[in-house]
């Protein structure tokens, strides 16, 4: 699996995982769409650790330095 996500990439994806789970934390967002958005931070999270992205993969991008 080639890494397909650059530095800048995994920070804002960590980023916006925190913000989405702290919605859902918080409860300022209730009902089936806070577990909507529990599963993208989570999706989020997986991606930004693991270098990876298979959306991107599918795209064509490649944000990681090392071409």
């Amino acid at each position: 699996m080639i890494k397909n996500i650059g530095q800048t990439d995994k920070i804002v994806r960590i980023i916006l995982a925190i913000v989405l789970a702290g919605l859902d934390f918080f409860e300022v967002v209730k009902g089936g769409f806070s577990w909507i958005l529990s599963l993208i931070a989570v999706i989020l999270l997986v991606t930004a650790f693991t270098g990876y992205c298979p959306i991107w993969k599918l795209m064509g991008k490649n944000t990681s330095e090392v071409k």
